[in-house]
């Protein structure tokens, strides 16, 4: 049977304005048309979103002063969402989360506090309270969004053996080793690879060899590549290169960053420039080159995806209330747009579930 082409697109908001919480839309990786379909559920700031491996559950932070988690079964017939539970995600403003490859266990960074918690998923798609919990502690060089501890994001290693934490507070990537029975966290040795004083780490991501990494630094909009050592989970910073072009004058805040599937590309999104920067990989060093810059036909891009066919980027345009849809270049990495925009209350991020 031929792989679908169908997927649910379920984009997570600041609930504020006209926003309610969860929107879906349908969409033909075949013919690139994408239907909205409203609604998916209302959920008090689910700005970040993520897909159960066997894609009938979604998870989504609350990103509210008392952070917290929610569970929710996806409808195949209309990608309509019921909730399940919501659990404390133990810290404030949860901004991002991801699951194990397994689907056992889910992990949540918490911005406000600076701390990583790890939850048992069960058997119908629930949340258990935390199983395992890091507080990070120290400050960096900016007196005010520097001066404690800022966990943004969590990515798993391709082996599932490390949590990879990005501490934007802290201009560090902490690295934990997971186990997989308890989900408990422990540090690694060494736990922590620095980025340059006021960097900001925001978001990371492994090429698909697993041998190489990038670090998207929101305060200064650069990228930090790394190697990275399958065996130890060590991580070396080798290069540092801005997201933006040298002439580029205004404000600086870098979003979002990811890796096209074949490994040869690697994409970011630049607020205030509002564009997604392309970069050329370079498949042994993993060093990275600029090529263009694409504008995201709106304003302020916070979280980029690609879809499953990797045919297709989804960019949401906070600012301007909207989603814009781009077709990738496989071969030379570039975007073309497609279609008009569609409107989107706040959106902030974008997952995909298969729709049968």
């Amino acid at each position: 049977m031929a792989a679908s082409t169908e997927f649910f697109v379920y984009v997570g908001t600041y609930t504020r304005s006209n926003s309610r919480g969860i929107y879906v839309y349908r969409f033909d990786s075949g013919s690139g048309k994408l239907s909205p379909l409203g609604l998916a559920a209302e959920a008090s700031n689910a700005s970040f979103l993520a897909v159960h491996p066997g894609n009938q559950f979604l998870y989504a932070v609350n990103e509210d002063p008392v952070g917290s988690l929610t569970s929710f079964v996806i409808d195949k017939s209309n990608g309509k969402l019921r909730r399940i539970n919501t659990v404390s995600s133990r810290g404030g403003g949860p901004c991002h989360l991801v699951l194990d490859e397994t689907g056992k266990w889910l992990f949540v960074a918490n911005y406000n506090n600076g701390s990583v918690a790890s939850f048992p998923v069960r058997s119908d798609g629930s949340l258990g309270e935390a199983a395992g919990f890091v507080q990070h502690s120290g400050s960096s060089v900016h007196p005010q969004r520097q001066a404690g501890p800022h966990a943004h994001s969590v990515t798993l290693s391709p082996d599932n053996r490390f949590l990879i934490v990005t501490d934007l507070g802290l201009d560090q990537i902490l690295v934990y080793r997971f186990d997989p029975k308890s989900g408990g966290l422990t540090p690694n040795n060494p736990a922590i690879t620095k980025v340059d004083a006021g960097s900001g780490p925001r978001h990371f991501t492994f090429a698909p060899d697993g041998e190489k990494a990038w670090v998207l630094n929101e305060m200064t909009a650069t990228i930090t590549t790394l190697k990275y050592d399958k065996a130890t989970g060590v991580l070396t910073p080798i290069q540092t290169t801005s997201t933006l072009p040298s002439q580029f004058a205004g404000a600086r805040s870098a979003a979002e960053i990811a890796v096209h599937p074949n490994g040869r590309f690697l994409y970011t999104s630049n607020r205030g420039h509002d564009t997604i920067a392309i970069f050329s990989i370079d498949p042994g060093t993993g060093l990275i080159r600029p090529g263009k810059w694409v504008s995201t036909r709106g304003r302020t891009p916070r979280n980029f995806a690609i879809d499953p066919s990797a045919t297709f980027l989804f960019a949401a345009n906070q600012d301007s209330n909207s989603l814009a849809v781009f077709r990738l270049d496989p071969k030379a990495g570039g975007l073309e747009t497609l279609g008009d925009v569609v409107e989107t209350p706040i959106p902030v991020s974008v997952v995909f579930a298969a729709a049968d």
